[in-house]
């Protein structure tokens, strides 16, 4: 098949090189993991990215997840080109920051309050200070391959037993500062109970990506939710789910809807901004009561709550309700899902797909994938080599083994066909 010429993209990171550290704003955005240069994009329209080249592309990325509707989706655009035109920030109270959180406290089993951020980064951020805050203590325990933004007690590696506390993994992160991290293996039940034995009295929080995006997709078990929730009653630590990927992408009500869990601080985007920078951080009201200025625990931002980004999470919260798309995109997701399964299984390539409602993995690696040390077990030069198979062929992928890809209510059946045809090629090749 003819391969899709890519000259302007590379001459436009070529610049973008020379003005930006590794010539992106965003890790995720560079080709790290896969080898070769960004593909840089003009537009996208519904299922599909444009690039600058003139290329089109099925994407199964939509921003990292939020554009559960696909791009340009109508409510989402009028209602930003509306709030445009009465003004852009006012750094004072509107009435749409009442209407969003009204909108999340209906949809989220476990919300009674509410603070608006502007970022995932942010949200897991305020979330950390207020559990310690809440509690009086300084132990925050994380699991190894979940990704709760750039925050710096959190980049963090595992120490050299399951029960010790975290070393940092990124230069500018000091070892004061990761001191009172503690990371564990996701799932496991029995690091997680020996952890509270002997720290629960200094654990102030536990938090965790409910379905994890960030080293795959990698669900927990029922033993392991049940464990986190006994855990915390049990020591009065604070239960976080960082629902910034999944929350209203698995369910109207995230993760914990689905899996009938309820936390005790929930931190949301993406999605809940319909694809503008926005992150929420939410939870019971007697700990949120805490947050400055009904109580001492200190949180402030000026472009929080902005009209423009609250007026596009409040359209696509209102869509998501009355217009839910959840039925489509699971029936989409499954016919995808087993489609890359059956063409990794004709092509004799070791593979594992793991979904939860839109998201999903193709590991290329037997499975289970249940944590980090069962997920890095992966073939990534597979993967890559897959990435651009496919690259080549009119779809894009997430450019890491250990991103999930997300389906929007934009695809098609043909686009989701294309896409296991592109992939039984690429497959076969491999």
């Amino acid at each position: 098949m003819p391969r899709l010429t890519h000259d302007k993209s590379r001459s436009e990171f070529a610049r973008a090189k020379r003005l930006m550290p590794g010539g992106v704003n965003s890790a995720a955005r560079a080709f790290g993991a896969v080898g070769g240069d960004p593909i840089v994009f003009e537009r996208g329209e519904g299922a599909y990215l444009f690039d600058i080249d003139g290329n089109k592309y099925v994407d199964y990325i939509g921003s990292w997840g939020p554009m559960i509707f696909g791009h340009q989706w109508p409510a989402v655009s009028q209602a930003v080109h509306s709030a445009v035109d009465r003004g852009t920030s006012f750094g004072a109270p509107t009435v749409a920051e009442n209407e969003l959180a009204e909108l999340i406290i209906e949809a989220v089993p476990s919300v009674e309050m509410v603070r608006l951020v502007n970022s995932g980064t942010e949200a897991t951020m305020s979330a950390i200070r207020l559990a310690r805050g809440f509690t009086g203590r300084d132990i925050v325990i994380k699991f190894a391959g979940n990704y709760h933004g750039h925050v710096d007690s959190l980049l963090v590696a595992a120490g050299s037993a399951a029960a010790t506390l975290a070393v940092p993994n990124s230069p500018g992160v000091t070892e004061g500062t990761s001191k009172d991290t503690m990371v564990l293996q996701y799932n496991d039940v029995e690091g997680l109970e020996a952890a509270f034995k002997s720290h629960g009295d200094k654990i102030a929080a536990v938090i965790l990506e409910p379905v994890c995006g960030n080293m795959g997709c990698v669900v927990p078990t029922e033993e392991f939710l049940r464990a986190l929730r006994t855990s915390c009653d049990g020591s009065g630590a604070v239960l976080i789910f960082d629902e910034v990927m999944c929350g209203f992408r698995v369910a109207h009500g995230g993760a914990q809807a689905l899996f009938s869990v309820t936390p005790d601080l929930t931190t949301m985007g993406k999605i809940v901004g319909g694809g503008l920078p926005l992150g929420v951080f939410a939870g019971k009201r007697e700990i949120m009561q805490h947050v400055l200025p009904a109580g001492k625990v200190f949180q402030a931002g000026t472009l929080s709550g902005n009209p423009i980004a609250t007026a596009a999470g409040i359209a696509m919260l209102r869509s998501l309700r009355d217009n839910p798309p959840y039925e489509r995109l699971e029936s989409l997701s499954k016919r995808l899902a087993d489609g890359l399964a059956a063409a990794a299984e004709s092509a004799g390539v070791e593979h594992c797909l793991q979904r939860v409602g839109s998201m999903m993995t193709l590991f290329f690696n037997p499975g289970p994938v249940t944590d980090w040390d069962s997920a890095s077990k992966s073939d990534t030069q597979k993967f890559s080599r897959y990435f651009w198979g496919l690259i080549e062929r009119g779809v894009y992928m997430p450019c890491s083994q250990f991103e999930a890809l997300f389906v929007s209510a934009a695809h098609t059946e043909s686009d989701i066909d294309m896409t296991i045809d592109a992939a039984k090629e690429v497959l076969s090749e491999l």
